[in-house]
């Protein structure tokens, strides 16, 4: 599907800077209702005037030159509105060729990056940017856009070149994170979303809450459409599993075993009556396997339980 951030918005900018340059044009308020609809349209609109300006001295060079009689003086008034006419069709042609090929070549080409449980892996976009992907985990990428990201399911790191012009954009169901010089992680678990800033700033949905993260700051949203809870996290604590090092506070015991389960590589459920009891402390896991649940589980106060499928989390003093 493509988004207002892809090929839509450039189009429509090179529509109205082609039509904004014809000594005719006449829509001046619905152009300024087009760029007030967005704060984007502003610079797709600067962008394709560059574009225009380039071309439109192309153009000048290339028209063609009108008959002209020996005793003319000067250049008719026909003369000049064909000549005008000409150039506006060059202009309007060689901009879209200009602009056409690397619309072309953005044109949307997704594809997703998916991990097994206890797997982890790092993508190196073109920008500079990369993101380290955790066990379980589904990320949607699009070539024609290397600066979009949308995390389907599971946990990423995100180390993003900044560029103001052209902001890096991850989204995580209804909820749109735009950077501003970032290192942040992100957990979609279901309808819950987890995003924690080490360095610089996120923006959680800049065009409704418009939330501004900054290094130290987390933000948690607790099923599709519900507010976000702000709280202060460690900027070192940020994507410590990639050592092997789980950090938790406050978080409930089911999103403790979703995050083993990432990085054990096994199925770990939580009894009912305690999936909403809070954790808070460092758990290692680097170098083990999913036979260290069982050792783990006193940690939490809890006990493993072995399943068909793998085990299961109850409190330490329920019945075997």
């Amino acid at each position: 599907m493509m988004t207002d951030t892809g090929d839509h918005i450039r189009l429509q900018a090179i529509d109205w800077a082609i039509a904004t340059q014809h000594p005719d044009f006449s829509d001046w308020d619905g152009f300024a209702r087009w760029l007030e609809a967005d704060p984007r349209h502003t610079l797709a609109y600067d962008q394709a005037l560059a574009a225009a300006g380039s071309v439109a001295d192309l153009a000048a060079q290339a028209a063609p030159a009108m008959p002209r009689a020996a005793n003319d003086e000067e250049v008719g008034p026909r003369q000049k509105t064909v000549r005008r006419r000409w150039m506006i069709g060059a202009l309007a042609a060689s901009l879209l060729a200009v602009i056409a090929i690397p619309a072309w070549q953005m044109r949307p080409q997704p594809y997703t990056v998916t991990t097994a449980m206890g797997e982890t892996r790092s993508i190196d976009l073109p920008d500079g940017s990369m993101i380290v992907i955790n066990g379980g985990s589904r990320l949607g990428l699009d070539r024609g856009n290397p600066r979009f990201a949308r995390l389907e399911t599971g946990e990423a790191l995100f180390e993003v070149q900044h560029d103001a012009r052209d902001p890096f954009v991850v989204e995580a169901g209804d909820v749109r994170l735009v950077d501003a010089g970032t290192a942040f992680n992100v957990v979609r678990t279901g309808s819950d979303l987890d995003v924690a800033v080490s360095e610089g700033v996120v923006i959680v949905n800049p065009e409704r809450e418009n939330v501004r993260l900054p290094a130290g700051r987390r933000a948690v949203m607790a099923g599709a459409g519900s507010g976000i809870m702000l709280s202060d996290v460690v900027p070192d604590q940020v994507g410590s599993w990639r050592s092997g090092r789980l950090s938790f506070a406050g978080t409930s015991l089911a999103a403790v075993a979703a995050a083993l389960e990432r990085g054990l590589g096994t199925r770990i459920l939580v009894h009912p009556s305690i999936a909403a009891r809070p954790f808070s402390g460092v758990v290692q896991i680097s170098g083990r396997g999913a036979g260290a649940v069982a050792a783990i589980a006193p940690v939490l106060g809890t006990r493993a339980v072995r399943r068909a499928d793998g085990w299961e989390l109850v409190s330490d003093d329920a019945l075997p």
